[in-house]
Protein backbone atom coordinates (compact mmCIF):
# COMPACT_ATOMS: atom_id res chain seq x y z
CA UNK A 1 0.00 0.00 0.00
CA UNK A 2 1.24 3.62 -1.01
CA UNK A 3 2.29 5.47 1.69
CA UNK A 4 0.93 9.23 1.76
CA UNK A 5 3.56 11.58 0.92
CA UNK A 6 4.42 15.52 2.51
CA UNK A 7 6.39 17.88 1.23
CA UNK A 8 8.19 19.76 3.97
CA UNK A 9 9.99 22.99 2.43
CA UNK A 10 11.70 24.67 5.48
CA UNK A 11 15.40 26.66 5.15
CA UNK A 12 15.31 25.67 8.99
CA UNK A 13 17.10 22.25 9.70
CA UNK A 14 16.35 22.11 13.02
CA UNK A 15 12.54 22.03 12.02
CA UNK A 16 13.00 19.97 9.26
CA UNK A 17 14.54 16.96 11.35
CA UNK A 18 11.85 17.42 14.32
CA UNK A 19 9.10 17.21 11.83
CA UNK A 20 10.57 14.66 9.93
CA UNK A 21 10.04 12.03 13.28
CA UNK A 22 6.78 12.88 13.92
CA UNK A 23 5.43 12.57 10.26
CA UNK A 24 7.30 9.24 10.00
CA UNK A 25 6.18 7.77 13.21
CA UNK A 26 2.49 8.75 11.80
CA UNK A 27 2.97 6.46 8.96
CA UNK A 28 3.78 9.39 6.40
CA UNK A 29 6.42 9.33 3.30
CA UNK A 30 8.60 12.63 3.70
CA UNK A 31 10.20 14.78 0.84
CA UNK A 32 12.36 17.69 2.01
CA UNK A 33 12.95 21.01 0.57
CA UNK A 34 15.07 24.21 1.43
CA UNK A 35 13.29 26.66 -0.38
CA UNK A 36 10.81 26.99 -2.79
CA UNK A 37 12.77 26.44 -6.18
CA UNK A 38 13.77 22.78 -4.87
CA UNK A 39 10.30 21.79 -4.02
CA UNK A 40 9.07 22.73 -7.41
CA UNK A 41 11.41 20.24 -8.57
CA UNK A 42 10.49 17.84 -6.11
CA UNK A 43 6.71 18.18 -7.33
CA UNK A 44 7.83 17.63 -11.23
CA UNK A 45 9.19 14.31 -10.03
CA UNK A 46 6.79 12.72 -7.12
CA UNK A 47 2.85 12.19 -6.47
CA UNK A 48 2.97 14.13 -3.47
CA UNK A 49 -0.50 14.48 -0.86
CA UNK A 50 0.51 17.40 1.23
CA UNK A 51 2.96 20.29 1.19
CA UNK A 52 4.24 21.91 4.38
CA UNK A 53 5.21 25.18 3.09
CA UNK A 54 7.55 27.87 5.19
CA UNK A 55 7.28 31.47 4.29
CA UNK A 56 10.77 32.90 4.92
CA UNK A 57 13.28 31.07 2.55
CA UNK A 58 16.25 31.93 0.13
CA UNK A 59 15.62 31.70 -3.54
CA UNK A 60 12.21 31.32 -3.79
CA UNK A 61 10.06 31.88 -0.84
CA UNK A 62 6.62 30.52 0.25
CA UNK A 63 4.29 33.20 -1.02
CA UNK A 64 5.84 32.99 -4.41
CA UNK A 65 5.90 28.69 -4.04
CA UNK A 66 2.09 28.61 -2.83
CA UNK A 67 1.04 31.00 -5.98
CA UNK A 68 3.13 28.74 -8.06
CA UNK A 69 1.88 25.40 -7.36
CA UNK A 70 -1.55 26.90 -7.33
CA UNK A 71 -1.61 27.39 -11.12
CA UNK A 72 -1.42 23.47 -11.63
CA UNK A 73 -2.27 21.72 -8.54
CA UNK A 74 -4.95 21.33 -5.99
CA UNK A 75 -2.79 19.37 -3.33
CA UNK A 76 -3.21 20.53 0.92
CA UNK A 77 -0.90 23.07 1.73
CA UNK A 78 -0.10 24.31 5.07
CA UNK A 79 1.92 27.69 5.50
CA UNK A 80 4.29 28.02 8.34
CA UNK A 81 5.52 31.38 9.59
CA UNK A 82 6.80 33.45 12.20
CA UNK A 83 4.77 35.72 11.14
CA UNK A 84 1.23 35.87 13.13
CA UNK A 85 -0.90 38.47 12.71
CA UNK A 86 -4.39 38.28 11.36
CA UNK A 87 -3.13 40.17 8.29
CA UNK A 88 -0.19 37.55 7.94
CA UNK A 89 -2.85 34.36 7.74
CA UNK A 90 -5.66 36.16 5.75
CA UNK A 91 -2.64 36.83 2.82
CA UNK A 92 -1.46 33.20 3.15
CA UNK A 93 -5.00 32.07 2.64
CA UNK A 94 -6.02 34.68 -0.28
CA UNK A 95 -2.91 33.57 -2.03
CA UNK A 96 -4.46 29.58 -2.21
CA UNK A 97 -2.56 28.07 1.28
CA UNK A 98 -5.58 25.75 3.03
CA UNK A 99 -4.58 26.46 6.77
CA UNK A 100 -1.81 28.41 8.24
CA UNK A 101 0.67 27.72 11.43
CA UNK A 102 2.80 30.71 13.49
CA UNK A 103 5.96 29.73 14.69
CA UNK A 104 7.16 28.27 17.31
CA UNK A 105 4.26 25.49 17.21
CA UNK A 106 3.45 22.05 18.79
CA UNK A 107 4.11 19.31 16.38
CA UNK A 108 1.20 17.11 17.56
CA UNK A 109 -0.76 20.54 16.74
CA UNK A 110 0.34 20.67 13.70
CA UNK A 111 0.49 16.12 12.51
CA UNK A 112 -3.42 16.75 13.85
CA UNK A 113 -3.89 19.63 11.49
CA UNK A 114 -2.19 17.13 8.64
CA UNK A 115 -4.49 14.51 9.01
CA UNK A 116 -6.88 16.69 9.02
CA UNK A 117 -6.13 18.09 5.88
CA UNK A 118 -5.35 14.81 4.43
CA UNK A 119 -8.79 13.89 5.06
CA UNK A 120 -10.86 16.49 3.97
CA UNK A 121 -7.98 16.30 0.85
CA UNK A 122 -8.86 12.44 0.12
CA UNK A 123 -12.42 12.55 0.76
CA UNK A 124 -13.21 15.27 -2.06
CA UNK A 125 -10.79 13.39 -4.48
CA UNK A 126 -12.21 9.54 -4.09
CA UNK A 127 -13.80 8.41 -7.10
CA UNK A 128 -17.26 7.35 -6.69
CA UNK A 129 -19.52 4.90 -8.58
CA UNK A 130 -22.25 7.29 -8.90
CA UNK A 131 -23.96 8.26 -12.32
CA UNK A 132 -22.71 11.61 -13.34
CA UNK A 133 -26.19 12.90 -13.75
CA UNK A 134 -26.89 12.15 -10.05
CA UNK A 135 -23.40 13.66 -8.83
CA UNK A 136 -23.58 16.87 -10.27
CA UNK A 137 -24.66 19.81 -8.89
CA UNK A 138 -25.91 22.73 -11.34
CA UNK A 139 -26.59 26.33 -11.14
CA UNK A 140 -27.38 28.20 -14.85
CA UNK A 141 -23.93 28.19 -16.22
CA UNK A 142 -22.31 26.90 -12.78
CA UNK A 143 -21.98 23.08 -12.89
CA UNK A 144 -20.21 21.41 -9.61
CA UNK A 145 -19.13 17.61 -10.37
CA UNK A 146 -18.99 16.11 -7.10
CA UNK A 147 -17.29 12.92 -7.77
CA UNK A 148 -14.32 14.42 -10.28
CA UNK A 149 -14.02 16.88 -7.78
CA UNK A 150 -14.21 20.17 -10.51
CA UNK A 151 -16.54 23.60 -11.20
CA UNK A 152 -16.81 24.29 -14.53
CA UNK A 153 -18.16 28.03 -15.29
CA UNK A 154 -19.60 28.58 -18.95
CA UNK A 155 -17.95 25.38 -19.94
CA UNK A 156 -14.37 26.23 -18.68
CA UNK A 157 -12.79 24.42 -15.66
CA UNK A 158 -12.07 26.31 -12.71
CA UNK A 159 -9.24 25.52 -10.42
CA UNK A 160 -10.56 25.62 -7.04
CA UNK A 161 -7.85 24.44 -3.44
CA UNK A 162 -10.01 21.89 -1.91
CA UNK A 163 -11.29 23.83 0.85
CA UNK A 164 -12.83 26.35 -1.79
CA UNK A 165 -14.41 23.39 -3.01
CA UNK A 166 -15.63 22.01 -0.04
CA UNK A 167 -17.09 25.37 0.61
CA UNK A 168 -18.58 25.87 -2.62
CA UNK A 169 -19.92 22.03 -2.11
CA UNK A 170 -21.62 23.12 1.13
CA UNK A 171 -23.48 25.97 -0.04
CA UNK A 172 -24.57 24.23 -3.59
CA UNK A 173 -25.78 21.10 -1.63
CA UNK A 174 -28.36 23.66 0.69
CA UNK A 175 -29.20 25.27 -2.06
CA UNK A 176 -30.96 28.68 -1.44
CA UNK A 177 -30.44 27.86 2.66
CA UNK A 178 -28.21 30.65 4.45
CA UNK A 179 -25.49 29.41 6.18
CA UNK A 180 -23.34 31.47 8.77
CA UNK A 181 -19.74 31.83 8.74
CA UNK A 182 -19.46 29.34 11.75
CA UNK A 183 -21.46 26.71 10.03
CA UNK A 184 -19.01 27.22 7.24
CA UNK A 185 -15.81 26.74 9.35
CA UNK A 186 -16.99 23.60 11.17
CA UNK A 187 -18.27 21.95 8.11
CA UNK A 188 -15.03 22.07 6.37
CA UNK A 189 -12.26 23.12 8.76
CA UNK A 190 -14.17 20.53 11.61
CA UNK A 191 -12.59 22.82 14.21
CA UNK A 192 -14.04 24.90 16.58
CA UNK A 193 -15.27 28.52 15.22
CA UNK A 194 -13.32 31.02 17.25
CA UNK A 195 -12.01 33.20 15.36
CA UNK A 196 -12.29 31.84 12.42
CA UNK A 197 -14.30 34.47 10.39
CA UNK A 198 -11.87 35.89 8.34
CA UNK A 199 -10.76 32.46 6.73
CA UNK A 200 -14.10 32.01 5.42
CA UNK A 201 -14.38 35.32 4.28
CA UNK A 202 -11.43 34.84 2.59
CA UNK A 203 -12.14 31.55 0.86
CA UNK A 204 -15.53 33.21 -0.05
CA UNK A 205 -13.73 36.19 -1.51
CA UNK A 206 -11.54 33.66 -3.56
CA UNK A 207 -14.53 31.67 -4.45
CA UNK A 208 -15.91 34.25 -6.60
CA UNK A 209 -13.12 35.73 -8.14
CA UNK A 210 -12.62 32.16 -9.46
CA UNK A 211 -16.90 31.76 -10.84
CA UNK A 212 -18.04 35.36 -11.20
CA UNK A 213 -17.95 37.68 -13.73
CA UNK A 214 -18.19 40.59 -11.35
CA UNK A 215 -16.74 39.52 -7.64
CA UNK A 216 -18.31 42.54 -6.64
CA UNK A 217 -21.69 41.64 -8.09
CA UNK A 218 -21.72 38.27 -7.11
CA UNK A 219 -24.63 35.93 -9.19
CA UNK A 220 -23.75 32.74 -7.38
CA UNK A 221 -22.59 32.65 -3.81
CA UNK A 222 -24.83 35.66 -2.18
CA UNK A 223 -23.90 37.56 0.97
CA UNK A 224 -26.56 37.53 3.55
CA UNK A 225 -25.55 40.58 5.80
CA UNK A 226 -25.26 40.23 9.28
CA UNK A 227 -26.10 36.33 8.50
CA UNK A 228 -24.14 34.54 6.14
CA UNK A 229 -23.57 32.77 2.60
CA UNK A 230 -25.79 30.72 0.17
CA UNK A 231 -25.94 29.56 -2.97
CA UNK A 232 -28.35 29.61 -5.65
CA UNK A 233 -29.94 29.77 -8.80
CA UNK A 234 -29.56 33.86 -10.15
CA UNK A 235 -32.53 35.49 -10.47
Amino acid sequence: MRKETILLVDDEKEIVKLLDIYLANEGYRLLKAYDGTEALRWLEQEEVDLIILDVMMPKMDGIAACMKIREERNVPIIMLSAKNTDMDKIHGLSIGADDYVGKPFNPLELVARVKSQLRRYHKFNRETHVQAGENQLVFEDLVIDISKHEVHVNGCNVKLTPREFAILELLAKYQGQVLSMEQIYNNVWNEPFLDGGNTVMVHVRKIREKIENDPKRPRYVQTVWGVGYKLDNPS
